[in-house]
């Protein structure tokens, strides 16, 4: 009987530029290399194989820090009464040029796609008057319905009437198809008595895509 071998062979493909394969027609179950990594067709879009991270992969993060409210120029909160925890960008850090998870005109936080899953890194320096009655109701709200007040953590303050004290919490959320199409605010109330608020940071990451 006559020896069977097997045989191996070595296919390499090109490796092309972003910009040549954005020039290419969609066809499903494609595979294309750039300089950004590997990349397929699936359901009529371009899916990043490898890597899972880094401009393409629709994954990063950015920070904004807030340049109006200071220790010099503190947000004073009303007793009972809600409003939109601001932020106005004055810096903005992110994993790579080209993504925002966040509006400073709007004070709204974006979301890309529904079902993608985030979170949020919230922080900021508060103080009250009266320590002991107060504290600080902080919440994901929804723009046109979809009920996200579950996202939020309720604050109380030491002891220490006017003593200056740091916040810093984490939230995970999913987008829903209102919040992508809405946006959605963080919205923050101080309960029990007044309260200030200062040194603001958001820092949000889309830690996986939908699908």
């Amino acid at each position: 009987m006559a020896n069977v071998y097997n045989t191996s062979y070595k296919v390499q493909a090109d490796v092309d530029s972003e910009e040549v394969r954005l020039q290419y027609n969609i066809e499903e179950g494609a595979y294309v290399t750039t300089s950004a990594g590997v990349w397929t067709v699936y359901n009529g879009e371009w899916v990043k194989l490898y890597p899972q991270s880094g401009a393409g992969s629709g994954l990063g993060w950015t920070r904004y820090d807030d340049g109006q409210y200071t220790s010099a120029s503190k947000l004073s909160l009303a007793q009972d009464t809600q409003v939109v925890l601001p932020n106005n960008g004055a810096s903005v850090y992110r994993s790579y040029t080209g993504i925002d998870y966040y509006n400073s005109t709007t004070q709204k936080v974006l979301a890309e796609n529904e079902n993608d899953l985030y979170m949020a890194t919230i922080v900021f320096k508060c103080q009250a008057p009266n320590a002991n009655q107060t504290f600080l109701r902080l919440q994901l709200d929804s723009v046109n319905g979809t009920p996200y007040e579950r996202v939020g953590v309720d604050i109380p303050f030491p002891k220490g009437n006017d003593v200056a004290h740091e916040f810093h919490q984490v939230f995970q959320y999913y987008a829903t198809s209102d919040f992508v199409s809405n946006g959605s605010q963080w919205k923050i109330t101080a309960t029990g008595g007044t309260a200030q608020v200062w040194d603001i940071i958001f820092f949000i990451s889309k830690i996986q895509n939908y699908g």
